[in-house]
């Protein structure tokens, strides 16, 4: 599951089309759901049941790479990180908001260790590349998948991929998948990204910690920009990035995020289903091998 801050809902997508009652029905079970949860008030709620000291922590010595790093829940995930003496690796397509980003980083947080990488990640061959450099010179402890895009209408990158689909899901197929040789060799590596991918991933790599999350509806320049009636409509009840961010952290840094079973769906620090209620969608342990098997095939003609 993407981690923008938009208005996507935690359940799975079902390939098979619904009956329009039931699209209606999973509307309106979803906005009720966003409203009560999803909110800046649901978050209040929620954190009222968080452990401050799950969270101080201090990490130096440990890697991060971070997706979409300079700006919204990213920039708050690396800000807090950094603070935290952890070494930061922003992986992001624009070089002149990188940079800025890079700067604001290193002053909100004093810590040095913050790295640029610039890589389009709707471009799989580009991924692949940076990946295998990636591993020949640095460690990595944590993978965080964020970066996304939601494009509302068809565009087609220029290897013929539709843009949502390249970055959103086979680019990070990509990365995670040139990674895990790099995570496996260090102490409590964790990645966490799509529901899905997560589950298959955590259930054939034991030694890495997966997991997936929803931050909730959050103000960040992704969601004013594709989803700007929404944005209008929401503003003032939209968490803030750093409210967004903080479940990913929690996941990143906590020792207590470990003791959950790889594979899981959380919100708030707590694992939830990835289901609307009674609106449930399914695959096939079948389908999802060949989903697997499809993203294998399309991934190594990029190679």
């Amino acid at each position: 599951m993407m981690q923008w801050g938009g208005g996507q809902s935690s359940e799975r997508q079902d390939r098979r089309s619904a009956s329009p009652t039931m699209s209606l029905y999973r509307t309106a079970a979803w906005f009720a759901k966003g409203l009560r949860e999803y909110t800046r008030s649901g978050y209040e709620v929620a954190s009222q049941d968080f452990i401050a000291g799950d969270l101080e922590i201090q990490v130096p010595g440990r890697a991060f790479l971070i997706t979409g790093g300079n700006s919204g829940i990213g920039r708050e995930t690396a800000i807090e990180i950094a603070k935290r003496g952890g070494t930061v690796h922003l992986v992001c397509r624009d070089q002149g908001r990188a940079e800025a980003a890079k700067v604001e980083i290193i002053r909100e947080s004093g810590n040095q260790n913050i790295f640029l990488h610039i890589v389009d990640l709707s471009n799989p061959k580009n991924i692949w590349k940076f990946a295998e450099k990636f591993k020949k010179e640095h460690k990595l402890n944590v993978l965080i998948n964020n970066a996304g895009c939601m494009v509302n209408k068809r565009e087609l990158t220029e290897d013929g991929l539709e843009k949502n689909f390249a970055t959103n899901t086979l680019g990070v197929y990509i990365l995670t998948t040139a990674l895990i040789p790099a995570l496996e060799n260090e102490h409590d590596p964790r990645v966490r990204q799509q529901v899905v991918l997560t589950e298959r991933w955590a259930s054939m790599h034991r030694a890495i910690h997966f997991s997936s999350m929803h931050p909730g509806w959050v103000d960040t320049p992704a969601v004013q920009l594709s989803m700007p009636s929404f944005h209008v409509r929401m503003k003032d009840r939209l968490r803030s990035a750093a409210q967004g961010a903080d479940t990913v952290l929690w996941l990143a840094l906590s020792p207590v995020a470990t003791k959950h079973p790889s594979g899981q769906f959380f919100q708030d620090r707590k694992p939830v289903s990835t289901h609307l209620p009674l609106a449930r969608t399914s695959s096939s342990p079948a389908e999802e091998e060949r989903l697997m098997e499809a993203l294998e095939q399309l991934a190594q003609r990029f190679t």
